[in-house]
């Protein structure tokens, strides 16, 4: 047998190999878009037609849900709530949990990895299982909406997200800081950077890709939230983008087309948000997957 025949055969066993990841993974792929394709399909159509017509397609789609559903649900004030809280949550989840990172990686101190075992092990609590310590603590530092105020209370919200977040972006971000070459911070501090101008301009851009993975979940689980919402907020002005969905299920009728415009409202910034740091975000995931 030839080298060109024994090259051939590789090249035909990789291709054949790649086809079937594909035909693994098309299933797979159909079966998470198939609810999305038809919750859109379910917005485009009226209260009698939504489960009687199973087409994804309607025949004659009603693009008026949508504003029916921004309108009826008071989207506009909910939206710019989600919106704020979101960005809020994100810059200081990212920012916190970079210092973070950086320090349990680069420095040493006594019952550093003890804290650092004591911080991941938060995991294991969500922020629902906290919900009666936190209230406590949230009412005695008068963070609780009590009807007259709007700052204190949305910081009330914003704060036990960012502590939440921290344990899962730090455990993200310290691998990725320990992959980073010692020497690039010794070179930069020979020409006369700080600790600060280290980590600025040498750690951040090299952690990049990871700074976008823990964007992205941060952003995702802060758009989602609810609960605690209920526990922080009373009025609705404050109120975030999920409880707009609320206005479409009654006691005995739920608008289902409504609703589901209001879930593709929704889930558009995340899937923005994911379309724009695509890239980043798969970087991120491989590298970590490279070092781990």
């Amino acid at each position: 047998m030839t080298g060109g025949t024994v090259i051939a055969l590789q090249r035909l066993r990789q291709q054949a190999a790649q086809w079937a990841w594909h035909v693994v993974c098309l299933p797979v792929a159909a079966s998470c878009l198939f609810p999305l394709a038809w919750m859109v399909s379910s917005s485009l159509k009226t209260q009698q037609t939504v489960f009687t017509d199973f087409s994804l397609i309607p025949a004659v789609p009603h693009v008026e849900n949508y504003a029916r559903a921004w309108i009826q649900g008071r989207f506009g004030i909910y939206f710019l709530n989600s919106l704020g809280y979101t960005v809020l949550v994100v810059a200081g989840v990212v920012a916190c949990s970079a210092l973070a990172a950086y320090a349990f990686s680069r420095f040493t101190f006594r019952g550093s990895g003890f804290f650092y075992k004591l911080l991941l092990s938060t995991m294991l609590i969500p922020i629902p299982g906290a919900f009666v310590a936190l209230y406590i603590l949230l009412n005695q530092l008068g963070l609780i909406d009590q009807g007259s105020g709007q700052w204190l209370p949305r910081l009330g919200y914003i704060l036990p997200q960012i502590n939440g977040g921290l344990p899962f972006a730090i455990f993200i971000l310290k691998p990725f800081f320990d992959g980073i070459p010692k020497e690039l911070e010794e070179s930069a501090e020979v020409d006369g950077c700080g600790v600060l101008g280290v980590f600025w301009h040498i750690m951040l851009p090299l952690a990049r890709p990871a700074l976008g993975v823990v964007a992205l979940l941060t952003s995702l689980a802060a758009w989602n939230e609810f609960l605690l919402a209920y526990l922080v907020f009373s009025r609705h002005e404050l109120m975030p983008l999920q409880r707009g969905l609320l206005a479409f299920h009654g006691a005995h009728l739920t608008e289902y087309p409504l609703l589901m415009a209001g879930m593709v409202i929704s889930i558009v910034p995340i899937v923005a948000i994911y379309l724009v740091m695509q890239r980043t975000i798969i970087q991120g995931i491989t590298a970590g997957a490279v070092k781990g």
